[in-house]
C-alpha cells in the first residue's frame, strides 16, 4: 500500500513540474513576442550609482562598458567605504582613461544599517545631479546602448522602475558554471513564469534598479531597506505598490561570476535561496512543486520501473532542457547554451538540496560577514567567515 502511494504522490508532483515547464515557456514566448520598440527618442539625465566593495572578475571592462554609452548626459559615481578598498585604483583609472565623463569616486564610511550596500547608496544619493537613478551591480557589464534602452522606458509615465535581465558568464571552475546554469536556465525561467502569472513583475533584479526620484520618495527614500538582505526585490516591490508600474526592458546585460570553489558555490546559493524563502514565502514553498525530473525519478521507483513511469520522465527531461535552451539561448541570447543544457541534471539535483537545506536555518554569508536572516532582516554576526567565501560576491 505504502508503495502506491508514494507512487501516486511521485505522479502528482511530477504533473505539477510538467506544469510549470510549460509556464515557463509561455512567458519565455511572451517574452520574446511582445513588440520589440526602438529608443523612444527620451533621454533624461541619469545618474548611475555602483556601490563598491572588493572586485569582481573583470571588474575594469564591466565599469568601463559604461564609460562607452551612446548617451547625452549622464554621470556615473562610485561608492566604497574606505580609502583602502581594492575597488579603488581601478575607479582612479577609469577617471585617467575618460576624463570627457562625469565620474566621482565617493567615500561611504558610515555603517547605517545592516545591509552595507543600502547604506553606501544612501551617502551616494547627496552627490548624484540627475532627475533618473539607477543602480546596478560591480560585477554587470553593459551594451553601448544599455542607458537607452533602459531609460527609453520611463517614456510612459507610469512607469516608476525599469530593470532588466542578465545572463551568467561562467569562470574556469565547476562551482562557477553550477552558478551560470542556475541563473541562466532556472532563476529566469521562475522570473518569466511569474511575469506571466502576474501579469507584469513586481519586483526588480539587481542587475539593474533604474527608477524616477519620485518613485524613491513614494516608498519613504532607500532608508526603510537598511536591513533588508533582498535590496533589489523590496525596492521593486514597494515602488510597485505605490502604484507604479515596474517595466521588464528587452535589453540583456552580463553577469561575470568569479571561479566560485563548491563550497563557496553553496553558500552563495544557500544565500539566495533564504533570501528567496522571506521575500516570497509562499511562491518560495512552491518551489518545491516546480521539480518535475526529480519527481519523476521517484515515480519510476516507486512504481518499479514500469514502462509508463520510465516514459513521465522522458517526457520531464525534454520538457526541462527545453526551458533550459528556450531561456538560455533565445531569451538570455548565451553563446554558451549547449554547456548549459549538459549541467542541468547536475544543477536540478543540487537545486533540491538546496531548497531542502534552506529551511534548515537562518544564516547567511555575505560579503565577508555572517548574518542571521529573520523576516528578511539581516541581524549581524560576530564571527568573520572563512576566507574562500569572504571573496564572494553579492549577486
Amino acid at each position: 500500500m505504502g508503495h502506491w502511494l508514494l507512487e501516486y504522490v511521485a505522479l502528482l508532483g511530477t504533473l505539477c513540474g510538467l506544469g510549470y515547464y510549460l509556464l515557463c515557456l509561455l512567458g519565455a514566448q511572451a517574452f520574446l513576442r511582445r513588440p520589440r520598440q526602438a529608443p523612444a527618442d527620451f533621454t533624461p539625465g541619469v545618474s548611475i550609482l555602483k556601490p563598491l566593495r572588493g572586485t569582481d572578475p573583470e571588474a575594469y571592462e564591466s565599469f568601463r562598458s559604461h564609460c562607452l554609452q551612446d548617451y547625452p548626459e549622464y554621470e556615473i559615481i562610485f561608492g566604497v567605504r574606505n580609502e583602502d578598498d581594492p575597488a579603488v585604483p581601478l575607479v582612479r583609472r577609469l577617471i585617467e582613461e575618460f576624463p570627457q565623463r562625469a565620474i566621482r569616486l565617493v567615500i561611504c564610511p558610515a555603517t547605517l544599517g545592516a545591509n552595507r550596500k543600502v547604506a553606501t547608496l544612501i551617502q551616494m544619493l547627496g552627490h548624484a545631479s540627475h532627475p533618473y537613478l539607477l543602480v546596478n551591480d560591480s560585477d554587470i557589464r553593459v551594451p553601448r546602448d544599455y542607458l537607452r534602452r533602459v531609460l527609453a522606458g520611463f517614456a510612459d509615465p507610469r512607469v516608476g522602475m525599469v530593470t532588466c535581465l542578465y545572463r551568467g558568464i561562467a569562470g574556469r571552475t565547476l562551482g562557477s558554471a553550477l552558478e551560470a546554469v542556475g541563473i541562466n536556465t532556472e532563476f529566469f525561467a521562475g522570473v518569466l513564469a511569474a511575469r506571466q502569472v502576474e501579469g507584469g513583475i513586481h519586483f526588480a533584479l539587481g542587475s539593474t534598479l533604474a527608477f524616477r526620484r519620485p518613485s524613491l520618495a513614494a516608498i519613504g527614500g532607500l532608508e526603510p531597506l537598511l536591513d533588508y538582505l533582498a535590496d533589489d526585490f523590496e525596492l521593486g516591490q514597494r515602488i510597485a505598490a505605490a502604484g507604479y508600474e515596474v517595466h521588464l526592458s528587452e535589453v540583456v546585460v552580463e553577469n561575470y561570476l568569479p571561479d566560485y570553489s563548491f563550497s563557496a558555490f553553496l553558500h552563495h546559493q544557500l544565500r539566495w535561496a533564504r533570501s528567496t524563502r522571506d521575500s516570497r514565502p509562499w511562491g518560495y514553498a512552491g518551489l518545491l512543486l516546480t521539480f518535475a525530473v526529480p519527481w519523476a525519478a521517484l515515480a519510476v521507483l516507486a512504481a518499479r520501473g514500469a514502462l509508463w513511469s520510465w516514459g513521465v520522465l522522458a517526457l520531464a527531461v525534454v520538457l526541462r532542457l527545453g526551458v533550459a535552451f528556450a531561456v538560455s539561448r533565445l531569451v538570455l541570447e548565451d553563446r554558451r547554451w549547449l554547456g548549459c543544457l549538459a549541467l542541468v541534471p547536475l544543477r536540478d539535483v543540487l537545486a533540491l538540496g538546496v531548497w531542502l537545506a534552506s529551511y534548515a536555518g537562518h544564516t547567511v554569508h555575505w560579503r565577508g560577514d555572517q548574518f542571521i536572516l529573520e523576516k528578511g532582516k539581516l541581524r549581524p554576526i560576530a564571527e568573520a567567515v572563512p576566507a574562500a567565501d569572504a571573496a564572494t560576491p553579492a549577486p
